[in-house]
């Protein structure tokens, strides 16, 4: 669940300690410190924990940089065991949960971390280090070095603890050893003390951390999924769970077994089996494509040619650059994290719900599957409204079913097996309409990658049109008259308007629309010579311009303040994102049938909260 979502069902006092941590960050003066005081400038209550939800997680979004320094800080320099708390919240599904259910978790993965140590010291201690074999000499090499980290205070009559100049020379050392964040965590514990602590206790440490928001009256935690991408971060685990399973769905059994024998994991488990235990060993995905998927004696070539078919042909991306294997999987892992941050569901919600009853007819057991998998608390969890706030998405779901599984799927409601299944799936519950307003502000920035992965095909040269006619479409669901014939009428060839809308006989408002891959619009000449032609054309045909308007992705501040001062055009910016936010706050009011186009004429950037909260009265 977003940050934004969250701050909305907390009251004010529920959102105190974080609010005091955003305001010490910015009370140090942070990079976007004028951005931020734009935003707070604007609002008469400077007492952030009253600010308005939106307006907060905006704040929030331009301090994310400072926010992570602070985590880093707080933690590195905190009691231990926030390791296994962190990598509890950071599982998929866990981002919402209840006080109790957090304790359960906490106090299952501590018993199952007390057995797997004990395991793991029997056998480790007290053996030569020349007579094992390679993995187990790996082991005691990094153990001895967090036992002379943690215990070499005690020369200097000083408390014991990891320092965090050791702990990042650990991390250096553990990812040169190839050791997975699951095996790291069982080797610290063999040394540092393991005391099961008190939920209150448990809270109120990560409250102060700033890893959760916690509501006191309904005893529910919550982990914004901004949180959860930065707690990864400070644990090294690069990408969610959720894309890791789809990258080894898509290995060959022989690697998949590979990585198991580096990883000391079960090679009678079923393939099944072995990607679970993987995804939970925390084994990272740079280690699986660079050292752990290739046979020994493999060259650098036939690493790079095997990265590129997994991506090319098996995850159907064709845009992934890089020249070394490095270079590729940064970019890969960028690419997971840019598609997690996009709300797109990848279909309507109305399919998510009909595929989500699809599955359990065909398969009963999938609630129990999902629910175990993801460790949901509700009982009925095969709900899209639900499945979303976890930020589990159609995809999400189907491979967690079995080949077997997806087969009998396929089977039973007549969808093709040729290729891959889950996005064969995922076409049949695709409502094109649905998708393309899904996909406008990526059509905005002409993003080829996401709307290919959100299964939206159309080429570079169409997504100017195609911005144009959805952005026609919102309009005109908006209930505003959006008047094509006069617009065909009075166009001609060098003069062609996108948008002409009528107020009345006389009066209408002219919009123009631009899409742009670079970051904040600036071109200002260009587009206002372009309007202002437009606009003597209209008045040459005796019709009365109230208001022009350009939507496009973003505007920079030179744009914005040249705007601000022109006086011949009257107009106004609005950002592809926000008359979205505008056309979805007017759809749930059920009793308004157009949009005041008065609601326009206000702001140089249109504010699209002032709108909301206008027609949510």
């Amino acid at each position: 669940m977003k940050l934004e979502k969250i701050l909305g069902k907390l009251n004010t006092i529920e959102k105190t300690s974080f609010a005091k941590i955003i305001d010490k960050i910015i009370n140090d003066r942070p990079k976007q410190y004028k951005e931020v005081d734009k935003i707070l400038s604007s609002y008469s209550d400077l007492n952030l924990k009253n600010l308005d939800s939106h307006l907060f997680g905006k704040v929030f979004s331009l301090l994310e940089e400072e926010y992570f320094i602070f985590l880093d800080t707080h933690l590195n320099s905190s009691v231990n065991q926030l390791d296994i708390l962190i990598d509890i919240l950071i599982k998929d599904g866990n981002c919402i949960m209840t006080r109790e259910w957090l304790g359960k978790l906490y106090e299952k993965e501590v018993r199952a971390l007390k057995s797997k140590v004990k395991d793991l010291k029997a056998d480790i201690e007290n053996k030569d280090i020349n007579e094992v074999n390679s993995r187990t000499r790996d082991f005691i090499i990094y153990r001895n070095c967090v036992e002379t980290a943690f215990k070499n205070d005690l020369e200097n009559n000083l408390e014991q603890k990891v320092t965090s100049e050791e702990k990042s020379i650990l991390n250096v050392l553990a990812h040169n050893l190839d050791l997975s964040q699951e095996e790291i965590k069982l080797l610290n514990y063999t040394i540092l003390p393991l005391k099961t602590l008190d939920l209150n206790d448990i809270i109120d440490l990560l409250k102060a951390a700033g890893i959760i928001l916690y509501s006191k009256k309904n005893l529910t935690v919550f982990i914004p999924d901004e949180f959860v991408r930065l707690l990864r971060k400070f644990r090294n685990k690069e990408v969610a769970d959720k894309y890791l399973r789809r990258i080894l769905r898509l290995l060959k059994d022989s690697e998949v077994n590979l990585i198991a024998r580096r990883h000391s994991i079960d090679r009678k488990l079923d393939k099944r089996g072995k990607i679970k235990t993987i995804i939970n060993e925390g084994i990272g995905i740079r280690n699986i494509l660079k050292f752990d998927i290739h046979k020994e004696g493999c060259t650098l070539t036939q690493k790079k040619e095997r990265i590129n078919l997994l991506v090319e042909k098996g995850l159907n991306i064709d845009h992934l650059k890089g020249s070394t294997i490095d270079q590729k999987i940064d970019n890969l892992i960028s690419y997971f994290n840019n598609i997690e941050k996009d709300e797109k569901v990848g279909i309507s919600l109305e399919g998510y719900e009909k595929l989500l009853s699809d599955i359990s007819i065909a398969n009963k057991k999938a609630n129990n599957i999902l629910k175990k998998e993801f460790e949901l608390q509700k009982e009925d969890v095969l709900n899209p409204k639900l499945l979303l706030d976890y930020n589990i998405k159609p995809r999400d779901v189907l491979e967690i079913l079995g080949d077997e599984e997806l087969d009998k799927f396929c089977s039973k409601f007549s969808i093709s097996t040729r290729g891959n299944e889950v996005l064969n799936i995922l076409n049949n519950y695709k409502d094109s309409k649905s998708i393309e307003l899904e996909s406008y502000v990526d059509i905005a920035y002409r993003n080829l990658i996401n709307l290919k992965e959100s299964g939206f095909r159309i080429r570079e040269s169409e997504l100017g049109n195609k911005f144009e006619e959805l952005t026609k479409k919102i309009f005109i669901d908006l209930g505003l008259n959006v008047n094509e014939k006069l617009r065909k009428s009075i166009n001609t060839k060098n003069d062609a308007m996108d948008i002409l809308i009528s107020i009345s006989e006389s009066d209408v408002i002219l919009i123009e629309c631009k899409t742009s891959k670079e970051s904040g619009f600036n071109k200002f000449s260009s587009v206002t010579r372009q309007i202002n032609s437009y606009k003597k054309l209209l008045e040459k045909n005796e019709y009365n311009v109230v208001k022009t308007l350009l939507v496009a992705p973003e505007f920079s501040d030179d744009f914005i303040s040249d705007t601000e001062l022109d006086y011949t055009l009257n107009l106004s910016l609005i950002t592809a994102a926000s008359l979205l936010e505008i056309l979805e706050a007017f759809k749930k009011n059920k009793k308004m049938k157009t949009l005041p186009y008065m609601l326009l004429m206000k702001d140089v950037v249109i504010n699209e909260q002032r709108i909301i909260k206008a027609i949510s009265k």
